[in-house]
């Protein structure tokens, strides 16, 4: 993806009463900002094992030839709220294949804060593993109490509507990692990651949905606004959304059934 500086201007910034989503029927008309210092912009994953993605559903129709998150009309939610200080968390499932074990890396999510520039505002990451749904499973790697930031980048993506597509450039996505040491070792099985990010502006952070043009149903993500005691499936316009990240890492190692049908194909 190729990025000119990026130039809006700020007119409005304000608190929003639901801090579970922020919703387009709160936004301020002609919401755009001046940026005249881009931030570091993420060159994308290395060793992608699993990506829940797409991320962008319209490719180079953003300011300055952005990638967009294009919210459509059927919408009404821009982001959910994934913010460690409101006990906020979200959460969507993984599988790793049949015969399978994989030692992850990394895990990198999408987060915005309303109102950033495209320099990261957002300074923490906060991972659990669960070997099932957060509320009947077991946590099998991380912590949900320890910052596990590494670093965030501009994703070179823009969250907009329909209506504000090539215009607006105040919900720039992030690309918010954690390097695990040690490495997260996950044999065959469903799996459930949940987080939650920390930043330092007012609004947010925010989870974006997975976007697909023309896509309604996206995924099977969750949220819990109540330190997760309990979750419920997210939607946008009443069609289930799922969220965004992508786990790097290598594969350890395939069962002797799985090689032998591997080695007859030669």
């Amino acid at each position: 993806m190729k990025f000119l500086i990026l130039t809006a201007v700020l007119l409005v910034s304000f608190a929003f009463a639901n801090d579970a989503y922020e919703d387009v029927k709160v936004e301020v008309p002609a919401d755009t900002f001046i940026r005249d210092i881009p931030g570091p912009i993420w060159d994308g994953p290395l060793a992608e094992m699993f990506n829940t993605g797409p991320w962008f559903n319209s490719s180079g129709t953003g300011v300055g030839g952005a990638d967009e998150s294009i919210l459509e009309t059927w919408g009404s939610t821009y982001g959910y709220g994934c913010q460690l200080s409101y006990d906020n968390l979200v959460a969507d499932d993984f599988v790793v294949p049949s015969g399978e074990t994989w030692a992850i890396t990394s895990v990198t999510v999408a987060g915005y804060q309303t109102g950033s520039t495209t320099t990261p505002t957002i300074n923490g990451l906060y991972l659990g593993c669960y070997d099932d749904p957060p509320t009947t499973g077991t946590l099998v790697y991380g912590d949900l109490s320890t910052n596990a930031y590494s670093s965030a980048a501009w994703s070179g993506i823009y969250r907009v509507t329909e209506a504000t597509s090539g215009t607006a450039s105040n919900r720039p996505i992030m690309a918010i990692t954690a390097d695990l040491s040690p490495s997260w070792i996950i044999t065959e099985g469903t799996y459930w990651l949940v987080y939650q990010l920390d930043g330092t502006l007012s609004s947010g952070p925010w989870a974006p949905p997975v976007v697909i043009m023309g896509t309604q149903d996206t995924g099977n993500g969750i949220q819990s606004v109540d330190a997760g005691v309990t979750y419920e499936p997210v939607d946008n316009g009443g069609y289930p959304q799922g969220f965004l990240f992508i786990l790097e890492g290598t594969l350890v190692s395939l069962q002797r059934s799985t090689w032998g049908s591997i080695k007859t194909v030669f």
